[in-house]
């Protein structure tokens, strides 16, 4: 029998339910977190609408309804301070994006603003599983627990809230996606995009960048690599010119952010100075020892990783990711939140409870997802601060 003769094999279409099990898993979690924020915040008399716009969700609003040139002058920074630069410390692809699908909804930017969240917490979701699907001993199972781990995070409220956190991990899972898959433009244009999102994508431009020179290096792939690389840079670098020429400072943004919100990098003294403060405190709040154990737990979860033997492009991004936030000073509350972004850590908690029995990997998952929604809401109601 010759070659075309040989019997071809034919894939069947996926299911419904396997096609939905991403997004299904994610939003079943998500539904608990923000059915905890309601009862926490009704038991406390606030509104839970007002509590996920509320801190950098209010200066996300008004970049979107008023552009920077025009925010209210009784919006302040973290000093109480008002200047015409305070709003450029917030990236805008999130407000933009608000901007965009409001006209879509009357012009209800609130509304727009977690649709925005909620359809990009969705289109994660399918990124994350297909990264578990790609890494290898990863299979179906192990990127759908990926996707359940990520939707259980400790701080994953803010993927409901109008934060930036749920759009530009959509974006930084599918560059990702693209690196694993050779995808160079891929990889590229969503980490172009992630760029005008948040200034963690200072992370993901590394490790395309990295990874193009080193297809570059190596002749593979063409002139694609080269391409992505440059599309990579496109976003955080055009936003920083832009900061730049508006402030008239070549280090505008960088200003901005540390005069008014305090960041800036202190080699992590700070970050070893709060997590020895408040596990040696006798009154310590709740909050500041989550937020200690999370920065711990997400060292922990590197040295797994590592020893899980990732593919290195995600072993790159997550510890570059880990070391952005371990290596900055400013708002400790906020690091489970920043730490959101490094999910590829639960990879290795993926790819155990993937060779479990189903029922301890659900287990698992309802645990985790009863402690966030619990935690979530205490962080939106109980807790005063900013997170």
């Amino acid at each position: 029998m010759s070659a075309t003769d040989a019997p071809v094999a034919v894939r069947r279409p996926a299911g419904v339910a396997t096609l939905l099990a991403p997004a299904g898993i994610y939003l079943a979690i998500r539904l608990v977190g923000v059915l905890a924020l309601v009862w926490l915040s009704l038991t406390h008399g606030v509104s839970p609408i007002d509590r996920l716009r509320a801190w950098d969700g209010d200066w996300m609003l008004a970049i979107a309804q008023h552009g920077y040139g025009g925010i209210p002058e009784t919006m302040l920074d973290g000093h109480g301070n008002h200047s015409p630069f305070t709003a450029l410390a917030f990236f805008p692809g999130y407000p933009m994006t608000i901007t965009v699908v409001a006209p879509l909804l009357g012009g209800n930017s609130v509304a727009a603003a977690f649709l925005v969240s909620l359809v990009a917490g969705v289109v994660a979701a399918y990124g994350l599983t297909r990264i578990g699907e790609l890494v290898p001993g990863g299979s179906r199972r192990t990127g759908l627990l990926l996707t359940a781990l990520f939707a259980a995070a400790p701080m994953a409220v803010t993927l409901n809230m109008a934060y930036t956190e749920a759009l530009f991990c959509a974006l930084a899972a599918w560059s990702l996606v693209g690196l694993l898959q050779g995808r160079w433009l891929l990889a590229g244009v969503m980490c172009g995009f992630a760029g005008l999102v948040r200034p963690t994508s200072e992370a993901l431009v590394l490790t395309v960048v990295i990874a193009a020179a080193v297809a570059l290096a190596t002749r593979r792939d063409g002139w694609r690599p080269l391409a992505g690389a440059v599309l990579s840079v496109s976003g955080i670098a055009g936003y920083l010119i832009f900061v730049a020429v508006r402030t008239g400072e070549l280090t505008g943004w960088f200003t901005v952010q540390s005069t008014g919100w305090d960041g800036g990098i202190d080699g992590g003294v700070a970050g070893m100075k709060f997590i020895l403060g408040t596990l040696t405190s006798r009154d310590a709040a709740l909050m500041y020892y989550v937020s200690a154990v999370v920065l711990i737990g997400a060292l922990v979860l590197l040295g797994l990783s590592f020893a899980a033997r990732l593919p290195w492009p995600l072993l790159l991004y997550g510890a570059a990711v880990v070391a952005t936030v371990w290596l900055a000073s400013g708002v400790m509350a906020s690091r489970p939140r920043l730490l959101l972004p490094a999910f590829v850590l639960l990879l290795p908690i993926a790819l155990g409870l993937a060779k479990r029995r189903p029922t301890t990997a659900v287990s698992v998952v309802v645990v985790a997802a009863l402690a966030s929604a619990w935690f979530g809401a205490y962080s939106l109601t109980i807790w005063r601060y900013a997170i």
